[in-house]
């Protein structure tokens, strides 16, 4: 039963780290150029995602969005909560380390001949991310513990199985499989990332 929630939990973990990133990037893109309306549009858009709990995103998703004749599985929810939860804080992040990002970087890549794309392409973002790093880690691995909540869209989820096996009284084991198990899943990703991090300061950028 953990083995089969821990893998529903690891995918949807997956796939919203992924469109959260995604996501951050292209809001922090627009508030970097000062993007006319759109600017104050994803300001709203993150001030709304970052002051609101998950679980109160989900219900929304799940039990209000009926209301207004859209039905979306329990996947389709916890997946788009996910990511609209994490491209605001991805959002902030990478904006961080787009504004890091020296002007005398941004000549030199001018000064070869690279145009505006090449020189967003192949200077500014990769050091913006060697610089935010640190913060998409910790942004990361704070939205895989947050699927913990998912078991409020009826997904059978590691917090969901856990809660039954406690109702059948194997609170012992279930609490032991249940922290074994966030470990499993949210160790490697950290060592991942940290390898990352290792090798952006080895590699110069951003630092």
């Amino acid at each position: 039963m953990f083995l089969k929630a821990a893998r529903l939990t690891v995918t949807l973990a997956f796939w919203g780290v992924v469109l959260s990133l995604a996501l951050g990037l292209a809001c922090a893109l627009v508030r970097y150029w000062r993007v006319p309306v759109l600017r104050r549009v994803v300001g709203a858009y993150i001030e709304l995602a970052r002051n609101t709990p998950l679980m109160i995103q989900l219900f929304f998703l799940y039990y209000g969005l009926p209301r207004l004749g859209v039905l979306w599985e329990g996947e389709t929810c916890a997946i788009v909560g996910m990511a609209f939860l994490g491209g605001s804080y991805m959002a902030e992040a990478i904006r961080g380390g787009l504004v890091a990002v020296s002007k005398s970087q941004i000549e030199a890549g001018m000064s070869i001949g690279l145009r505006p794309v090449q020189l967003l392409r192949h200077v500014v973002i990769p050091l913006a991310l060697a610089v935010a790093l640190p913060a998409i880690t910790a942004t990361a691995i704070f939205l895989i513990k947050e699927t913990s909540v998912f078991s409020i869209v009826a997904l059978p989820d590691l917090m969901y199985v856990a809660k039954d096996l406690l109702k059948e009284g194997h609170s012992s084991e279930s609490n032991l499989m249940l922290v074994v198990s966030y470990l499993v899943i949210i160790l490697p990703v950290s060592l991942f990332f940290g390898w990352l991090e290792r090798r952006a300061r080895f590699a110069g950028f951003g630092y």
